[in-house]
């Protein structure tokens, strides 16, 4: 097996003294007169690898001084532990070759660089210890998410990324097409003839893939999708974008408890899985990104999540006597001022927030008995808001076609859905995370464009 930095980490005493080659690129290259310094990252582990080249040692010292940020070279050489000093251990080079050179005009230079001049060059950014962090942790954090549910049992689903339903009742969809833009068929009513389209039917990208995972609950019981979802939702915050992946598990005979109780463990389980796969990474973001990240996020394994009435949370944000931009009413939604002071000053911690009022909800939830309320749940989080959105859904058949119509549902599409009531539905229930969102919360990054490797936002569209 190929050494790499991260082989050498895991091993230090036993490469102590031993010859190694390796390959990467040049972080850093500090060149004087009979030695030079070379900060060699290979891409296998968050730290660098000091590569300390003489004059006496290496055939090529003259040529290799010129090399230059960004190249790719391959080191030879020897492994010496150095306890006393900053870093572990260095690489004493016996030879050092170029493999690929970078030009002068390589933009991610050894200096701080904003994060707005890195999203015009996400190509290159994740070569920063930033980006190159972040990315990392979406990597784990994702096995992280199938880690927990294949543990617990559930199914993953591949539900569809192009659909003929707007699973959200939102119409916010990009619609898929072949039809000539330049000439588009019409019908007789002067309508878009969408029967010459490529799927005969009105299609989009899909916004959601639970009432698909809901399906398959019903035969497979506890059932998760992850995937790629689309909102055409022009939105320029730091918090939306146009393209993002979505956890959604569905799960048969539970109720809103069981759900919240497995939301509950799953954001913990990802919280300990990352502790323990990126201490380098989250070190480096509890000290450059969010200082306090890593003991919040601690806070969060310690106690239980509080779980509150929306009625509840109106009252208690009346009576906190703050004075906040947007003022707390019944039957409205919470504002982001509101989901701070919950989770950072009154709770001290997440909060499901519960039985919000039906005219703020969608039409699939569980209507509750004082027909004014549904039984949904919102996570909110300390430092982020609302990371995760759930419901029990409306396994009544009678109520369900009700609420499509006082909502205006338009029930084609939708006769699949219904059938799930009609032939043996029962109670269940399933919640959707957006995992940028998560990404955030847990490296303290701020906006989603950083979390993303190539993000989608109104107007923007590269790479």
């Amino acid at each position: 097996m190929q050494t790499t930095i991260k082989t050498i980490h895991q091993n230090q005493q036993t490469f102590d003294q031993t010859d190694v080659t390796l390959t990467g690129w040049i972080r850093n290259h500090r060149a004087q007169k009979e030695f030079g310094f070379i900060n060699l990252h290979d891409g296998t582990f968050f730290e660098a690898l000091q590569v300390v080249y003489e004059d006496e040692s290496v055939e090529n010292f003259k040529d290799v001084q010129k090399f230059r940020v960004g190249s790719a070279i391959e080191v030879t050489g020897r492994i010496v532990l150095t306890p006393e000093a900053r870093q572990p251990f260095e690489l004493k080079a016996t030879s050092v070759s170029l493999l690929g050179d970078s030009p002068e005009d390589y933009p991610i230079q050894p200096k701080r660089h904003t994060r707005e001049f890195l999203r015009d060059v996400a190509h290159l950014r994740p070569r920063t210890n930033l980006f190159n962090a972040v990315f990392r942790l979406r990597s784990v954090a994702a096995f992280a998410v199938h880690d927990f549910f294949q543990k617990q049992g559930f199914v993953y689903v591949h539900t569809p990324i192009i659909t003929a339903n707007d699973g959200e009742g939102a119409g916010q969809m990009f619609s898929v097409s072949t039809l000539p833009l330049e000439k588009i068929p019409m019908n007789e009513e002067g309508e878009v003839d969408y029967k010459k389209d490529f799927f005969g039917k009105k299609t989009s990208l899909t916004v959601t893939g639970q009432l698909e995972a809901e399906a398959f609950a019903m035969s497979f019981r506890d059932v998760y999708t992850f995937g790629p979802t689309f909102r055409a939702e022009n939105s320029n915050t730091q918090r939306h974008a146009s393209e993002f992946w979505m956890i959604e598990p569905e799960m048969a005979f539970s109720d809103l408890t069981k759900n919240m109780d497995v939301a509950e463990a799953m954001v913990k389980h990802i919280i300990n899985y990352v502790f323990k796969a990126l201490p380098e990474e989250m070190a480096f973001f509890d000290k450059f990104v969010e200082k306090g990240l890593i003991e919040r996020l601690n806070n969060v394994l310690r106690e239980p999540f509080a779980r509150v009435s929306h009625r509840e949370i109106i009252d208690i944000l009346k009576a906190s006597k703050v004075r906040f931009e947007h003022e707390p009413k019944q039957g409205e939604d919470l504002a982001t001022e509101h989901e701070r002071y919950l989770t950072e000053t009154h709770f001290k911690k997440p909060v499901f927030v519960i039985d919000w009022p039906k005219d703020i909800k969608a039409f699939y939830m569980r209507m509750n008995e004082d027909q004014e309320t549904v039984a949904a749940m919102d996570l909110l989080v300390p430092g982020s808001g609302e990371l995760i959105g759930g419901s029990q859904r409306e396994e009544r058949e009678d109520r369900l076609l009700k609420r499509m119509h006082d909502m205006d549902i338009d029930m084609a599409g939708f006769e699949w859905y219904v059938d799930l009531r009609r032939y043996g539905g029962c109670v269940h229930s399933g919640f959707g995370m957006g995992f940028e969102r998560l990404i955030m919360y847990l490296s303290g990054v701020e906006n989603i464009r950083d979390v993303i490797p190539f993000p989608r936002t109104p107007k923007n569209c590269e790479f």
